[in-house]
């Protein structure tokens, strides 16, 4: 069995952190305090959970997680939070690290966290689930010096990053949920589901179960573009849920459509280069497979012309859960979509240009140089960002070039 440990960081990591493990643990019948009346997993007694939770002497499961902030506030939240009996630091074993990078202690102390991790455990994956700064949205008037700074660490010590932001989580929340006055934990909810779908196969056994590092091997083509799109489907309110199609097609094809994306960016610009689709609940092969057909016969979604498979499916039976009083429907199987799409270069280019207009009159830099940086890491970072954006570009213009002179079907 592995042991996976979640490292939270800064205000989102740690927001978005504890929203995952509640739902992790009504997915596992474990209550508030950490006991499990029945010390079975649901729907089996297997132990495969205690990938992501240690059990006690006293019958106490506990998360492998670490909470950090620079700023007591958002752990105090946790401390006397409905869960605040649950958590205790374990051992460090692989990683998954969720921050943001507009702020400043989950860009910050966040880069500097991940290098140690690279340099001590060099050999086990790192999964990183990064909040990155909205399209129109500014929580703080230096997120694009954080973000190129902080995106220069995550280029080079993790190996899969999913993109998440708020902007375009919150237009989901009012799209389809009919929320208006919004909180931090409305999105939360959302990426909750998101993590939940892709560490499920480690959670729970399944005769069709993925496991993440399948998932990894097939979403990474190259070392540097490891920066992830996610969907989420059905994300449908209690009111609605009884008059909407709920099929394996229909939840297939809702997790495609540009108004699922959790980041600002439009998958019709680019070109897919992988695409995992993971199911919970009520989903068969057969269904599953006849989606996935469906969805290659549309012309919205093109693919790099060397991915000559372009899917991998996983399927879980254990059912989606949603957390009591959330705006989140109860639905008998739901779909997490991971791609790697060229497209994600919009998120980038977005902060590069903002950096660019901020960086040439050197406003706030003397904040950063004040702390110890050198003025040269500036432009190391922004020049590697750059580069990024042009790896995202060359790919999609081989593509373009491969398929000069066929019908352009890519399958």
């Amino acid at each position: 069995m592995r042991e996976c440990i979640s490292i939270h960081i800064g205000q989102a990591g740690i927001q978005v952190g504890n929203a995952c493990w509640e739902l992790h643990c009504l997915e596992h019948g474990i209550q508030p305090d950490g006991q499990m009346p029945s010390d079975k997993t649901v729907g089996g007694g297997d132990d495969a959970f205690n990938t992501f939770f240690s059990k006690t002497g006293v019958g106490k499961h506990v998360p492998r997680a670490i909470f950090v902030d620079l700023e007591p506030t958002v752990i105090d939240e946790v401390r006397t939070g409905t869960y605040r009996q649950l958590y205790h630091p374990e051992q460090l074993i692989s990683f998954l690290v969720f921050n943001a990078v507009g702020g400043g202690t989950g860009s910050e102390l966040g880069s500097l966290l991940l290098e140690h991790l690279s340099i001590d455990y060099g050999k086990k994956s790192k999964l990183g689930f990064t909040v990155y700064p909205s399209a129109q949205v500014s929580t703080s008037i230096v997120e694009p010096h954080n973000s190129v700074l902080s995106t220069h660490s995550i280029l080079e010590h993790t190996d899969v990053d999913m993109l998440f932001d708020n902007e375009a989580i919150y237009d989901i929340c009012r799209r389809s949920l009919g929320i208006e006055r919004l909180t931090y934990t409305n999105p939360n909810l959302l990426v909750s589901q998101v993590i939940s779908s892709l560490t499920t196969s480690l959670r729970f056994d399944g005769a069709l179960n993925v496991d993440v590092t399948e998932f990894q091997t097939n979403l990474v083509p190259y070392l540097r573009i490891h920066f992830m799109l996610s969907s989420y489907a059905p994300v449908i309110s209690v009111e609605k849920a009884y008059h909407e199609q709920l099929s394996v097609a229909e939840i297939s094809n809702n997790a495609f459509e540009l108004s699922s994306m959790m980041a600002k960016c439009d998958p019709r610009h680019g070109k897919y280069m992988a695409c995992c689709l993971m199911y919970k609940g009520d989903a068969v092969p057969k269904d599953v497979n006849a989606a996935v057909a469906t969805i290659k016969t549309k012309r919205t979604i093109q693919f790099v012309d060397w991915c000559l498979t372009g899917f991998k499916c996983g399927i879980n039976y254990q059912p989606p859960t949603v957390v009591p009083g959330g705006d989140l429907a109860k639905v008998q199987r739901a779909v997490c979509m991971i791609s790697n799409s060229t497209s994600v270069a919009e998120v980038f280019s977005r902060i590069d240009h903002k950096f660019d207009l901020m960086y040439a009159k050197r406003v706030f830099v003397y904040w950063y140089v004040g702390e110890g940086m050198e003025e040269g890491e500036f432009s190391e970072a922004h020049e590697d960002l750059a580069a990024l954006e042009k790896d995202y570009e060359e790919v999609d213009a081989e593509s373009a070039k491969g398929e000069d002179g066929d019908d352009g079907d890519e399958y």
